[in-house]
C-alpha cells in the first residue's frame, strides 16, 4: 500500500513538474490572456456583491517606455539585472526586519512578482511560496530578462481593476503608456507597494516623496542604458545541453 500510494505520488509531481514546464516555456511566446490575481479579483467582487470592470490592454516590449521599465526596476527590484530570481542578501534582512516584530517587510523580486500574481493566489502560507519558487525558478529558466518585465509590466495591479500600464496610463493620466512623461512613470512605480490604496494621479505626500526617490535611483542605475544590462547569457549548465560543432 506505501508503495503504490509513493509511486502514485511520484508520478502525479512528475506530471506537475511537466505540465508546469511546459506551460511556463509557451508563456515565453504567447501573451497570457489573464492572470490568476484578476481571477482572483473578480471572484471577491462576486462574493462581496461589489461589481468590478477589469481594465487590461497589452502594450509589447517596444512600446512601453524605458522610463516606465526603469522606474519600475529602481522602486522594486534594482539587482533585477544581476539575480536569477532571488534576491538574497535582500531576503536576509526581510527576515532579520521581521523577526524583530512589527509590520512585516517583504523582499520579493520581479521574477517572484509575475510568478505569484500570473499563475498563484494571494497570500503567505509556505505551500504557496513553494510553488512560486518553484514558477519563479522556471521563469528565470525559460524567459529572458526583457520578457519577465513585459508580462510584469502588463499585468501588475495598479488600483481597483485596474491591470497593466496601458490601463493604468488610461485610468491615471488619460493618455497611452507610450506617452507617459519620466514623472508619471515614476509616480505609478511609487505606488506599487500599495496600489489599490495610493492613487498616482492624486499624489499624497508620501506618493510624491517616493516617486522623487524613484527619479533620483533611476538617474544612479544609469536611465535606459541599464536596460541593456537585461541580455545575459545562458547558464553554464544550459551550455552543455547545446549542440557543439564537429571536430
Amino acid at each position: 500500500m506505501l508503495r503504490t500510494l509513493l509511486r502514485r505520488l511520484f508520478k502525479l509531481l512528475f506530471w506537475f513538474a511537466l505540465g508546469s514546464a511546459l506551460l511556463v516555456l509557451v508563456l515565453r511566446w504567447i501573451n497570457p490572456p489573464g492572470t490568476a490575481l484578476m481571477i482572483e479579483r473578480k471572484v471577491e467582487s462576486w462574493v462581496d456583491g461589489q461589481p468590478i470592470d477589469l481594465q487590461r490592454s497589452w502594450r509589447p516590449w517596444r512600446e512601453l517606455p524605458d522610463h516606465l521599465k526603469v522606474a519600475v526596476i529602481a522602486a522594486e527590484d534594482q539587482k533585477f539585472a544581476e539575480h536569477w530570481g532571488f534576491d538574497i542578501p535582500a531576503i536576509q534582512q526581510a527576515l532579520a526586519h521581521n523577526e524583530q516584530g512589527g509590520s512585516l517587510r517583504g523582499a520579493s523580486t520581479l521574477s517572484q512578482q509575475v510568478a505569484k500574481n500570473l499563475l498563484l493566489w494571494s497570500g503567505r502560507s509556505w505551500p504557496r511560496k513553494a510553488l512560486e519558487a518553484w514558477f519563479t525558478g522556471l521563469i528565470e529558466v525559460f524567459w529572458p530578462k526583457q520578457r519577465i518585465l513585459e508580462i510584469y509590466l502588463n499585468s501588475v495591479e495598479w488600483g481597483d481593476g485596474v491591470f497593466g500600464a496601458e490601463a493604468a496610463a488610461r485610468h491615471h493620466f488619460g493618455v497611452g503608456a507610450p506617452y507617459l512623461s519620466r514623472q508619471q512613470a515614476s509616480l505609478l512605480a511609487a505606488v506599487l507597494p500599495n496600489p489599490r490604496a495610493w492613487n498616482p494621479g492624486r499624489p499624497g505626500p508620501h506618493v510624491s516623496r517616493r516617486a522623487s526617490w524613484i527619479r533620483q535611483q533611476m538617474q544612479q542605475l544609469g536611465g535606459s542604458h541599464y536596460l541593456n544590462q537585461l541580455s545575459r547569457p545562458l547558464p553554464n549548465w544550459w551550455l552543455d545541453w547545446l549542440p557543439r560543432p564537429a571536430t
